[in-house]
Order: C-alpha cells, then sequence, then structure tokens
C-alpha cells in the first residue's frame, strides 16, 4: 500500500483554520465617493483598528429615496450626525481593550461634498472622544 503524504492534510486544516478564524469586513457602500487628491499620502498599518464613515451623494439606486445631496454612511445604512457616537460606541465595544486606544477613524468623504458636513461629522467624533481621524484620498498623478 502506498504511503499517504500528510502536508496536504495540514495545508487544508490550516485553510479551515484561518477560513473560520478570519473575519471579512464588507461594506455595502451607497454613497458615490471619488475621493480628493493629495500630494502626500500614507497607507493604514493595520486597518483592523479603522472604522469608516463614508460622505457622499447617494448611488443611483438610492436617490429616488434620499434624494441627491451628501448624505453620512455609517456600516450599511444612512445616519445623521446625531447617530455618530452610537457608531463610535459600538465600535470600540467590538474592540479588545488595548485596541480601543489605537482607534482610528476614516472618513471618506467624496470630493464635491459640502465641507460643512464633513465639519459636522468631525465635531461629533471631537465630542465622543475619537480624535484619531484620517481622510482618504488618491495619490495625485505624476506628470
Amino acid at each position: 500500500m502506498p504511503e499517504l503524504g500528510t502536508s496536504s492534510d495540514i495545508v487544508f486544516m490550516f485553510l479551515f483554520f484561518f477560513m473560520v478564524t478570519s473575519q471579512l469586513r464588507s461594506t455595502e457602500v451607497k454613497v458615490r465617493v471619488r475621493l480628493p487628491e493629495a500630494t502626500e499620502v500614507a497607507k493604514l498599518e493595520r486597518k483592523d483598528l479603522a472604522s469608516y464613515i463614508y460622505i457622499g451623494s447617494p448611488t443611483a439606486q438610492y436617490q429616488s429615496q434620499y434624494g441627491t445631496e451628501a448624505r453620512i454612511q455609517l456600516n450599511d445604512s444612512f445616519k445623521t450626525t446625531n447617530d455618530i457616537r452610537d457608531f463610535i460606541a459600538a465600535e470600540r465595544d467590538a474592540m479588545s481593550e488595548a485596541d480601543r486606544q489605537l482607534m482610528q477613524v476614516s472618513i471618506k468623504a467624496d470630493e464635491d461634498a459640502r465641507m460643512g458636513i464633513v465639519t459636522d461629522v468631525k465635531q461629533e467624533l471631537r465630542r465622543c472622544s475619537a480624535l484619531k481621524i484620517m481622510y482618504a484620498a488618491r495619490k495625485t498623478e505624476e506628470k
């Protein structure tokens, strides 16, 4: 009887382990977000510490319900600035105690969104002590 290699069993055990333990974070973006350009950009080191706030006009399928004015999206639903405090509290609760101090909020705002709504979001983040804020941007193309 030929011997069977155990390496394939080990590979499948690792594959199964990582499939079970990994968490895929997928949020359906319901607003149009064309990121503004920036000359200096830096990548997030740990995306698991970032919570995302999307700001932009609703996509075509949601415009009949929500209009074309810029809206705030937290997770998978449209919210107002009043809901940001609960959103940040829920995001912090989902993190380990050690990671809560490292939490960052990434604002992905459309380049055409009014600065007033971005300022309102920033003010509410300040009120709930979420002070590590990043703005998502795309790198300016070299010419």
